[in-house]
């Protein structure tokens, strides 16, 4: 069974920056679409960014409203790799923080991804 990699989580303070990443472990060969959620305690798993995954270009990227203009996603064809650039960071953005994959056709339902990661947790304090 193919796994999702995350890393690059951890805590920081407000207003600082981290990027997290994800790589699959093996080959996927049905997926359209990589994206990233998070889950703080008590709550629903929500949607955070995603990005349309297309070998040799660059995919359209997607964002909840609440990371638009501070996190961005991205993705490295040749190293396999999707990017969670996290700028201007809150303590409301603290949770565990998961990456998904699959072939999907709303990037916002999670239960559309076939793929899931571990989770990192970041930490967010004022």
């Amino acid at each position: 069974q193919v796994r999702l990699l995350e890393s690059g989580g951890g805590s920081v303070q407000a207003g600082d920056s981290l990027r997290l990443s994800c790589t699959p472990s093996g080959r996927i060969f049905r997926r359209n679409v990589v994206g990233w959620f998070r889950q703080s305690p008590g709550k629903e798993r929500q949607f955070v960014a995603a990005i349309h995954w297309k070998p040799g270009s660059a995919g359209s990227p997607y964002y909840a409203d609440s990371v638009k203009g501070r996190f961005t996603v991205s993705s490295d064809n040749a190293n396999n790799t999707v990017y969670l650039q996290m700028d201007s960071l809150k303590p409301e953005d603290t949770a565990i923080y998961y990456c998904a994959t699959g072939f999907v056709r709303t990037v916002t339902f999670r239960r559309e991804y076939d793929y899931w990661g571990q989770g990192t947790q970041v930490t967010v304090s004022s």
